[in-house]
């Protein structure tokens, strides 16, 4: 499946602006003024002009910042202006352009010195990380005609230009711009060219009417600027647009015929709107389109209006409800290289010649009801990379020629009606990444061809008509993670080179012919959670390898032929499932077996005994102390120690009160250790540790708000280091309690420091310095107003959080958890994701915070990365219960439970889930029907809206997947959240109480 989502607006290339000086002779004829006295005064003016304007760029040198050194290298006194990097003169040595854009400069931008520069005509500091608001000033740069502040992180209104009326490009894109848009600005600009004002959170507005008088437009890039009501008839009057961008906006109602006029179009861009009705009869005027994205709204119809569009090269029209066939006329595109038509009600066979002619990149038809056979010649120019055609009714065979397609990654045809056997070049593809071909009618063997498929991650082939050997020839496939190979009619032996297969996290071979032995080599693959192999043949012990495999967390063996004692190795697992009924076990069911959660496993063995379960027989009685009469009695010791501990660290706790009751902060020595420049002292820090300034309370110290003299605001938080024993009591000042029995605060301490204080990201809270002394740690942060993302959800704050701010703290705080997952030196694993710990600056704008808990992954460690156990009820992830080594997947499963409380504004544990039961098993009963997925969506938000947030649900439920294997990377979660369409898949499995709940989320 493709994702296109969110593309960037390509600049064009412009011409230079030409001088326009007049020369000396023209002056004086125009003038009537003696050539003499012109000179002279001409002597006596540019001395003083070269020298104000190269006050004004030296000026920018003092305002602006960069980490490259070379971009102001050339900005000396003594050099001429003219030959600064960035800055071009016209012929009377005047600036006349001032190019500073992609220079990685920050800072505030100088307007009102800048537009000092009255010969100005081209000003472009685009793509850098300039920040502020934009004063009155750029009003003064009268004569500008390129104007480029695009992709910055300016804050507040972009003010008024309406004296610019010179203006041919502007761009404004990405820059952080907020509040109304000066769109009368735009009246007096009738020479506009290009327009590019996309991406920035503008207040609401209808289609404005202002630019539908700006004839000279041929670029208007406005998506995601919250343009909401109808697309004007008039928009067919600027007949000279070659780019028309209005994506991810509010717009509604019926594409008008009128944009039938716009027959200069290359690229037309409308996905994530809400358009109904069919595709207007205009359409087919638009031959020069090559670009066409309507995807994502709710427009119906045929799809005949487009066979007339030729040049089309990209045809994007997914999550619509289109019907009727495909026209015949595609298959004579001979420029289309991607087609995304998924989740329709599209009916007929595609054309037989579809992506014979050009280099053919990717189709995705998935979701339809799409018949006939797949067309052949798809991968005839041998550039295609995906071929996603699943949940239709496809029959025939697949085409011999995809065997020969050495660039396809993702080969998808599941649930159709597909026969005859699987071209063997398939199996073998080097770039492969997936093949799934589940729930058709195929038959015939897995061939020895997959050694070669050296890419091949997910392996799904199940409920067909597979039959012979498992070729030995698998094990080469390296990057297996999961094989689903149930419900064929494979036989033979298992081979034993499959425990070569490091990455293995799933086998799933149960409803087979499979015999012979289990291979012990199978507990060599170190990733193996999930073990299916019901329903076969097999016979032999089960062996004693996968006790030793550290992360399983299914095992199901039943009905097989296995005999021999369970092994006592998989006591030490940590399974929330276990099956070996119906197989020929025999001897004593190890004791840590015995439990109630593993009822019915051993069911159908009658060689086995035990003392603990009342279905089977009892074992011969030993002599010694039955086992658990001696765990009772090392339960009993334990508690009684216990008790002496919590009596001990009570005494302690009393005496310690008792003394220093004048004791100050300031008495003790501190160490400061800043990480970005600092505008306080020590002392302002310290004599603000108050009661009066306690803003909260967490696991790993309390939390003032400081407020500086000079009126900056600061959050600190303080940290105890002391534990039993190590000396000074605290009383006087009623600061911070004692975290007395705590020892491992300060190494959270030192967690927290090694972590914040070498990231820079802007969801990620910033971290100025730490003050410690010998028995406490002060941590100076930036302080954010708003709260944390909890306070909004669920306690009533005065700042409702609405859509679209639900998404754009989703969006942010994905971002800030992919730079800790994959943007730094090595992993951070945060290991207490949650919505307390998501904190909201001015703008709403998430923070990632509280990294007491955080773990950097050592380069010599393994995947699975930290034993201690952390996090918060109802945000753990569930492999904490069976192992205590976590990794980056354990943080995606609590930034899920996080999306879901976005999406149903419910806490994560509730009374009506039930005493057992959480968020994540809630939403999962749920998945039953469209009406009851959207029931789950939070009243507040409005019914325009639940569609969009469905589809975050869905992110939401691939992210709190049972196993960890099973969950995307973070960097996976940012692009789905970007795109708001997640990978589909046949059917999300969620597992509860053993059972599995399925629900159709797409392909």
């Amino acid at each position: 499946m493709n994702f296109l989502r969110r593309k960037s607006p390509t600049r064009q290339l412009l011409p230079s602006i030409p001088p326009t000086a007049m020369s000396a002779e023209d002056s004086c004829r125009r003038n009537r003024a003696p050539l003499p006295l012109l000179l002279c005064l001409l002597c006596l003016f540019l001395p003083f002009s070269s020298a104000d304007e190269l006050a004004i760029l030296l000026n920018l040198t003092a305002t602006l910042q960069s980490p490259d050194s070379s971009v102001f290298a050339s900005w000396a006194p003594d050099k001429p202006l003219c030959s600064f990097a960035g800055v071009t003169c016209n012929s009377n040595g005047s600036v006349h352009e001032l190019n500073l854009s992609s220079k990685q400069l920050s800072g505030e931008l100088p307007l009102d010195s800048i537009c000092e520069l009255k010969l100005l005509e081209k000003l472009a500091f685009g793509f850098n990380s300039l920040h502020g608001t934009l004063s009155g000033g750029l009003n003064n740069c009268a004569r500008l005609r390129y104007l480029d502040l695009g992709n910055n992180r300016f804050t507040g209104p972009f003010p008024d230009i309406s004296s610019l009326v010179e203006l041919r490009y502007l761009y404004l894109n990405s820059s952080g711009f907020s509040g109304s848009f000066p769109w009368n600005s735009l009246k007096g600009m009738t020479n506009l060219i290009s327009l590019s004002i996309g991406d920035n959170p503008f207040d609401s507005s209808p289609f404005p009417e202002q630019i539908l008088g700006l004839r000279e437009l041929n670029w208007l890039y406005m998506s995601n600027c919250s343009i909401g009501g109808e697309i004007p008839p008039a928009i067919g009057g600027l007949t000279k647009l070659i780019d028309l961008e209005l994506s991810d906006n509010n717009i509604t109602g019926r594409l008008p015929r009128e944009i039938g006029n716009l027959i200069n179009l290359w690229q037309l861009e409308l996905y994530n709107n809400s358009l109904t009705g069919k595709l207007p009869v205009g359409l087919r005027n638009l031959t020069k389109l090559q670009n066409f994205d309507a995807s994502m709204n709710y427009l119906e119809g045929d799809l005949s209006e487009l066979r007339f569009l030729n040049n089309l090269v990209s045809l994007q029209l997914f999550m619509n409800g289109f019907s009727g066939e495909v026209p015949t006329e595609f298959g004579e595109f001979r420029k289309l290289v991607n087609l995304s038509l998924y989740t329709n009600k599209l009916t007929g066979p595609l054309p037989a010649k579809l992506g014979s002619w050009a280099k053919f990149d990717f189709i995705d038809v998935s979701d339809n009801l799409l018949t006939g056979p797949i067309p052949p010649d798809m991968c005839e120019q041998g550039t295609m990379t995906e071929l996603l055609m699943l949940q239709n009714k496809f029959t025939g065979e697949i085409p011999e020629t995809y065997g020969n397609c050495p660039t396809l990654t993702r080969f998808r045809v599941s649930n159709n009606s597909l026969s005859g056997s699987v071209p063997p070049g398939i199996w073998g593809l080097p770039a492969l990444n997936i093949i799934d071909v589940t729930m058709n009618q195929l038959e015939g063997p897995v061939t020895a061809d997959i050694e070669n498929a050296r890419s091949l991650g997910q392996l799904f082939i199940s409920n067909n008509r597979f039959s012979g050997q498992l070729p030995k020839e698998i094990s080469k496939a390296g990057s297996l993670v999961t094989i689903d190979l149930s419900n064929n009619q494979f036989s033979g032996d298992i081979p034993s080179t499959i425990g070569e297969l490091k990455n293995l996290g799933s086998l799933h071979l149960e409803n087979n012919q499979f015999s012979g032995s289990i291979p012990e080599s199978l507990g060599s693959c170190g990733s193996l959670s999930e073990v299916n192999m019901a329903q076969n043949l097999l016979n032999g012990k089960i062996p004693l390898s996968l006790g030793s495999l550290p992360v399983m967390n299914s095992l199901n063996l039943s009905d097989n032929k296995l005999s021999g004692r369970i092994p006592s190795t998989l006591s030490s697992l940590r399974l929330s499932l276990l099956d070996l009924s119906n197989n020929r076990l025999t001897g004593q069911i190890p004791q840590s077996l015995s439990i109630e959660a593993y009822n019915g496993s051993f069911s159908g063995n009658p060689g086995l005994c035990s003392a603990a379960i009342s279905s089977f027989s009892r074992c011969p009685s030993s002599t010694r102390m039955p086992k658990d009469i001696q765990t009772l009695v090392v339960c009993l010791i334990v508690g009684i120690v216990f008790l002496l501990m919590l009596l001990g660290i009570f005494l302690y706790k009393h005496r310690r009160d008792e003394k220093h009751e004048d004791y100050s902060l300031k008495d003790e020595s501190w160490d400061v250790k800043s990480f970005r420049v600092l505008s306080f002292t020590e002392d302002e820090i310290l004599d603000s540790i108050k009661q009066e300034n306690l803003i909260g309370k967490g696991a790993s110290g309390n939390v003032y708000k400081v407020v500086l003299v000079n009126g900056k605001e600061l959050a600190v938080k303080h940290i105890w280091n002391a534990g039993p024993g190590s000396g000074r009591p605290r009383k006087g000042r009623g600061t911070t309690a004692p975290m007395l029995g705590r020892a491992n605060k300060s190494k959270e301490f030192e967690s927290e420091v090694q972590t914040l204080s070498s990231i820079r990201h802007v969801n990620v809270v910033k971290l100025y310095c730490s003050i410690t002394s010998d028995d406490s740690s002060l941590l100076v942060y930036e302080y954010l107003p708003n709260g944390s993302l909890w306070d909004k959800l669920h306690t009533g704050g005065k700042t409702e959080l609405d859509w679209h701010a639900r998404y754009e703290v989703a969006l942010g705080a994905a971002k800030g958890l992919e730079y800790l997952h994959h943007g730094y030196e090595r992993p951070v694993i945060h290991r207490d994701v949650k919505s307390s710990n998501i904190l909201l600056d001015e703008f709403l704008k998430p923070r990632i915070a509280d990294f007491g808990l955080a773990k950097i992954v050592q380069t010599d460690s393994t995947k699975d990365s930290t034993k201690l156990i952390a996090g918060t009820h109802g945000y753990i992830a569930p492999e904490y219960g069976y192992s205590y080594k976590v990794n980056e997947k354990s943080d995606v499963y609590s930034f899920g439970v996080v999306l879901m409380e976005l999406v149903t504004g419910k806490q994560p544990i509730e009374p009506e889930f039930g005493e057992k039961d959480d968020i994540v098993n809630w939403v999962s009963s749920q998945l039953k029907t469209r009406e009851t997925i959207l029931g789950l969506v939070d009243s507040r938000i409005p019914e325009t809206m639940r569609d969009d947030a469905v589809k975050v649900l869905r992110i939401a439920i691939l992210c709190t997947a049972a196993l960890p294997a099973q969950r995307p990377t973070m960097r996976s979660v940012v692009h789905m959240l970007e795109d708001a369409d997640p990978c589909k898949l046949v059917r999300i499995i969620i597992e509860k109480d053993g059972s599995g709940k399925a629900a159709s989320l797409g392909s």
